[in-house]
């Protein structure tokens, strides 16, 4: 028996093998067995050794002179395979992190996770011919002709990572920048990977517009999950981005608490997703195998590619952050902590008291076997405060310090966190509304401001809200009031207000989120004091229904009802329907006005075509609205 894997096979580098037919096989090595035979027949068995890079092979069939194809296979990670380095020893984490493609994506905000249907569709036709044409377009431009190195899903994962979000590698997607909306797909309205990954192939490897960071880490999980290696999607909420490892970063705002950015860029994110990828780490110690964390949205590295990983979650935890790879940013990200400046009008900048902010908070993955969003920060880092974070933290500047006075300036190296500014024990301000609204309400904020002193206090307080997008960037100032106050020793001055919904109707943003903010002046010292809160405004109910049974190969109707809570109509609606097994293909409905505390119902017509559980998802746009999604999931019976 002999086989090759890819265009140029070579004996020296494991692409082209020969080896014979016997009644032993050897697991360590290409063997083949006669399973059974008759006088025309033979069944041959033939067992590949866990380490054999994963790809497309021929086989042939060798005898006396003459030789023969087989056929062609192709061979993946075996996470099933206890000597295989993806090997996940739970039946249950199998079938979620490389069987289930229905998955959900978290963002929103730390107080208010909200959750995103996602079709992984990593076993639907031709996506295995696709992951693999990405390795080879990746390595091409690599200049890696060593198919060898496929055997190792470190070097699987990096490839990948980089074929997602690179024009110049003809990447699989080009990144949504804040502004651009023309010539292509929001990324708020992917619905699935394959879509992606079937234009990526028809328009000749040309990258798709476009993605952000929870479709880099969907199409990821995907690929890397159709490949055999265990993949999972991960939202950090409040993520410290572009640091170049920095663990001290800071935001600027004007006195009337406008975030004030440069290059419509952001250094605190809302949220941002990643993924967790499951294998041993043959070139690290033991206890850094296990989930690694792997990042394919662009960072501004000062070396090295744009990408971040595969890097051990443990490292990350234990503040290892000179292992590989990239542990240091991962690191940063997550434990920096973020000083708040004002921009007064002359320019000159003073430091806001009160408004530290902690990145890392509510690490969230979908939990196995349940549709239940499942809390894993505490496998990043230990709980704030605690005298093991001092450890960590303490650990991680000891290795920084090191680095800093070893290295090259070329090197990648943290910053200490300055010396924490003596903060006045003067006024302290509070701002507080609900965590997440529906649209069509007013928002609700409640300020309170208490004197601390010994003596009488003239404030100054400018409250705000903006719309922005979900990397931190705002759209625009949507509303502000001034007030004015004198507080007397020990007094305190509790503020409620209301932003009707007319201002932030027309500027609200993909991914419906408002930034509230609170400047506090001290009319005599001039010390200034900060605060805000981060809040989601939710969709109108979009609800699907089922009949009480359906059956495989059966035509069935499901009901998509609308419900409008505003006091205007909502206008061009248009609801965008996908269903793997349930449909073919994504269904576009257009739908009339919806009338103000009407209603409105799609019959879906579908015959599934597979049994088991099945998902339905709805993605309604409309004048008001950019992005509402709903999904519901019924069980299929098997006809």
């Amino acid at each position: 028996i002999s086989l090759a894997a890819g265009i140029h096979p070579s004996k020296a580098n494991g692409t082209q093998i020969e080896f014979p037919i016997s009644s032993l096989g050897d697991k360590k090595q290409w063997s083949a067995a006669v399973e059974e035979q008759d006088t025309c027949f033979w069944t041959i068995s033939v067992n590949p050794p866990a380490n054999t890079p994963i790809g497309n092979y021929a086989l042939f069939l060798h005898a006396s002179k003459a030789h023969c194809l087989l056929g062609n296979f192709t061979l993946l990670f075996n996470p099933w395979c206890q000597d295989d380095e993806v090997f996940l020893a739970n039946e249950a984490e199998r079938q979620e992190y490389i069987l289930n493609q229905e998955g959900i994506i978290y963002w929103g905000t730390e107080n208010a996770v909200l959750a995103q249907p996602w079709d992984f569709s990593q076993f639907e036709k031709c996506i295995v011919d696709i992951c693999f044409l990405l390795l080879d377009v990746g390595e091409r431009h690599q200049r890696d002709k060593d198919h060898s190195q496929r055997k190792s899903p470190v070097h699987i994962c990096r490839t990948v990572a980089a074929m997602l979000n690179c024009d110049e590698l003809r990447g699989i997607l080009t990144e949504y920048r804040t502004g651009q909306c023309s010539n292509g797909t929001s990324p708020s309205k992917w619905l699935g990977s394959s879509p992606i990954l079937q234009q990526w192939v028809a328009s000749r490897c040309k990258p798709v517009r476009y993605g952000q960071c929870w479709v880099f880490a969907a199409v990821m999980c995907s690929v890397l999950r159709c490949l055999g290696i265990p993949t999972r999607v991960v939202t950090g909420f409040t993520w410290a981005h572009n640091t170049n490892s920095n663990l001290s970063v800071d935001e600027y705002y004007d006195e009337d608490g406008t975030l004030l950015t440069q290059d419509k860029s952001a250094r605190v994110w809302t949220f941002h997703v990643w993924n967790e990828c499951w294998m041993a780490r043959a070139d690290l110690r033991p206890e850094y195998s296990g989930w690694q964390a792997l990042d394919a949205t662009c960072q501004e590295k000062s070396k090295g590619p744009s990408f971040c990983g595969p890097a051990p979650v443990k490292a990350i935890k234990e503040g290892d952050t000179d292992i590989n790879y990239d542990v240091c940013y991962f690191f940063a990200a997550i434990n920096a902590k973020c000083q708040v400046w004002i921009q007064k009008a002359d320019d000159t900048l003073k430091p806001a008291f009160g408004g530290t902010k902690y990145t890392g908070n509510n690490i969230s993955t979908k939990s196995v076997g349940s549709e239940r969003c499942e809390d894993i920060t505490h496998n990043y880092k230990y709980p704030e405060g605690s005298f093991q974070e001092k450890g960590v933290l303490d650990k991680a500047y000891r290795k920084i310090k090191k680095l800093e006075t070893t290295s090259n300036s070329s090197e990648t190296q943290f910053s200490f966190i300055p010396a924490a500014f003596e903060e006045p024990v003067n006024l302290y301000i509070h701002l507080q509304s609900k965590s997440s609204l529906t649209l069509g309400q007013d928002v609700p904020l409640s300020i309170e401001v208490f004197n601390h002193s010994g003596g009488e206090k003239a404030t100054h307080l400018v409250v705000g809200v903006q719309s922005l997008h979900y990397n931190g960037v705002p759209i625009t100032q949507l509303w502000k009031e001034e007030f004015h106050f004198t507080l007397k020793s020990n007094e305190a001055n509790r503020l409620q207000v209301f932003v009707p919904y007319s201002r932030y109707r027309k500027d609200l943003g993909e991914n419906h989120l408002l930034r509230l903010t609170a400047v506090l002046r001290d009319e005599d010292s001039f010390y200034i004091y900060f605060a805000q809160e981060e809040i989601s405004i939710c969709g109108p109910p979009l609800t699907i229904e089922f009949p009480e049974n359906m059956v495989q190969y059966q035509p069935s109707t499901a009901r998509i009802s609308l419900l409008n809570p505003l006091t205007e109509p909502l206008e061009k609606c248009v609801i965008v329907v996908a269903g793997r097994g349930l449909i073919y293909r994504q269904r576009k409905y257009k739908l009339d006005s919806v009338q103000p505390d009407g209603s409105q119902e799609l019959q879906i017509s579908l015959t599934p075509i597979q049994a088991g559980p099945r998902r339905l998802t709805a993605h309604l746009t409309c004048l008001q609205l950019h992005n509402l999604k709903s999904y519901k999931t019924i069980d299929v019976a098997a006809a």
